[in-house]
């Protein structure tokens, strides 16, 4: 049987890793993002993943995407655009683009895919907010990936993310848990590297 899921943010970080991760463990995959160019990198030499350039932010375009994936079993929500500079001085659209992809599109994402899991009684439905950490590949992470990783301007607008879409998933599983369906935030601390953020949702 074949199994789909729908990884958003694939065209690099935590979510290319997903990506990759579920292609070389058989999963039909779905990835999504803005970036046509990372999400060619993400999908070289996986004949089982298919991309498609999508704007979360885009309710719409994300139902197209959904509706072309089919039934999806496993959905990784993982975009994120953090604005660049110390807090105070970001400029406001950069901030709302930010928010806008993280808050906004999380709830795009579940919307358009939610309800069919929901109806199959089976699925997973993880949140993985505000992760702009570098792709790197399996293994032992670099020296290099410490907390100075992200700067300070991106934890604070990383925060709000956080905060909202965590508040949203406890608000999903208030209403629907218990119906098959499972439903994860994972909001991992500042410069955590994506592989140990993806092996710590494997364990759970």
């Amino acid at each position: 049987m074949t199994r789909t899921a729908l990884v958003t943010g694939a065209a690099g970080g935590l979510g290319a890793l997903a990506a990759r991760r579920l292609a070389a463990a058989a999963w039909d995959v779905v990835a999504v993002d803005a970036d046509a160019e990372g999400l060619a990198r993400t999908a070289l030499r996986s004949p089982n993943m298919h991309v498609r350039t999508c704007d979360v932010t885009d309710p719409g375009a994300v139902a197209d995407v959904v509706a072309m994936a089919g039934s999806v079993q496993r959905v990784v929500h993982a975009s994120a655009v953090p604005p660049a500079g110390p807090t105070l001085e970001q400029p406001p659209d950069e901030v709302e683009r930010a928010l806008r992809t993280g808050v906004l599109g999380a709830v795009n994402v579940v919307r358009a895919t939610l309800p069919g899991m929901l109806e199959r009684g089976s699925g997973e439905l993880i949140l993985c907010p505000a992760h702009p950490e570098p792709d790197v590949p399996d293994g032992p992470a670099p020296a290099s990936m410490t907390t100075a990783s992200m700067t300070t301007a991106s934890m604070a607008t990383g925060s709000m993310i956080t905060a909202a879409v965590a508040a949203y998933a406890d608000a999903l599983f208030a209403e629907h848990g218990g119906r098959g369906v499972t439903i994860r935030c994972c909001a991992a601390p500042p410069g955590v590297a994506p592989r140990l953020v993806l092996d710590a949702v494997d364990r759970s």
